[in-house]
């Protein structure tokens, strides 16, 4: 029988023009994986939320340039913008939460439906998924992709596959606020999704379906808040108004109210890390930061957590 295929596909916007020149082709790098192919998907959409008062905001034009530039040297294979046609959506929609609702991105600018597209329109048995400013050591040597795959395969509950989180301590521990619960067949089970960085079996995702629609709680009209989901996806059917809550925790909700699982691996061999700093110190510390991180080397302080802490960098 085949091996299962297995697609990368990057979400970038403008937003990510700081950065994605250096952590997408890391991230290719330090995958080394045979993929089917590795695409990367442009959110056309017009800022919202907290993503309009990020730094170093450029044009479309801009971002097309690199998205040619990724292209060219071959580091991605496709590149393919987001559907935002509203039959599509509809389509998407009625599948993905059983209604036609009708915001295409959270209230904080992150792409819903994008978040989906990528799914229907992955062309490969698995899809792995990484928000454009993550980076990664893995070992030489090692596949955690193919772990993750294999995982996947045995056992039906596994949903979603990270690795390790944050670079390894000498006892194998990691600092969370949900620290999970430890399989005995190397890796961390929870019932709660991260979409910064995932594996998932395309099909396999589908038995999810659909997910509960979650509004983000801030209405005008106090009263509103109270009302029950199904209302309020009413009301925005009607009226077009109101913001969703994370897709992130859509999926969480529904992993909560089934059987499947997220885990992460305790290989320590392969290992993710994810910035929140957006500043010019550390985007003109980012090529030394990610060198560190290919040679496997950190600071001793890093260890065990999953979130960058760029003073310790520096």
């Amino acid at each position: 029988m085949a091996s299962p295929t297995c697609s990368l596909w990057f979400f970038v916007a403008r937003t990510d023009l700081p950065f994605m020149m250096l952590t997408i082709p890391h991230i290719v790098k330090m995958c080394n994986f045979p993929f089917q192919e590795k695409v990367l998907a442009i959110d056309t959409a017009a800022l919202s939320g907290e993503k309009v008062d990020r730094p170093g905001i450029g044009t479309m034009e801009d971002l097309r340039q690199c998205a040619q530039t990724l292209l060219h040297k071959g580091v991605v294979d496709r590149i393919v913008d987001f559907n935002y046609d509203s039959r599509y959506q509809e389509r998407l929609y009625l599948k993905h939460f059983g209604s036609a609702i009708k915001p295409t991105h959270n209230y904080k600018g992150y792409p819903i439906l994008g978040s989906i597209f990528k799914i229907e329109e992955c062309q490969s048995d698995y899809l792995l998924h990484f928000d454009s400013d993550m980076m990664m050591y893995q070992e030489p040597g090692y596949k955690w992709i193919a772990e993750g795959i294999d995982l996947m395969e045995a056992n039906p509950r596994i949903m979603f596959v990270r690795p390790m989180t944050g670079p390894p301590t000498s006892d194998g521990k990691f600092f969370e606020s949900d620290m999970g619960k430890l399989n005995p067949q190397g890796f961390y089970e929870f019932k709660y999704f991260g979409s910064r960085l995932y594996l998932l079996k395309c099909n396999r995702f589908d038995e999810l379906l659909p997910l509960p629609i979650i509004w983000y709680n801030e209405y005008r009209q106090q009263f509103v808040k109270n009302w029950p989901e199904g209302m309020k996806t009413a009301l925005n059917i009607w009226t077009g108004k109101g913001k969703l809550d994370s897709w992130e925790i859509m999926v969480s909700e529904k992993l909560k109210r089934t059987d499947y699982l997220r885990i992460n691996l305790t290989n320590p061999r392969a290992w993710s890390l994810h910035p929140k700093e957006r500043s010019p110190a550390f985007i003109a510390a980012l090529p030394s930061i990610i060198a560190r991180i290919e040679r496997g080397d950190f600071p001793a302080k890093q260890a065990g957590f999953y979130d960058l802490i760029f003073d310790l960098w520096v």
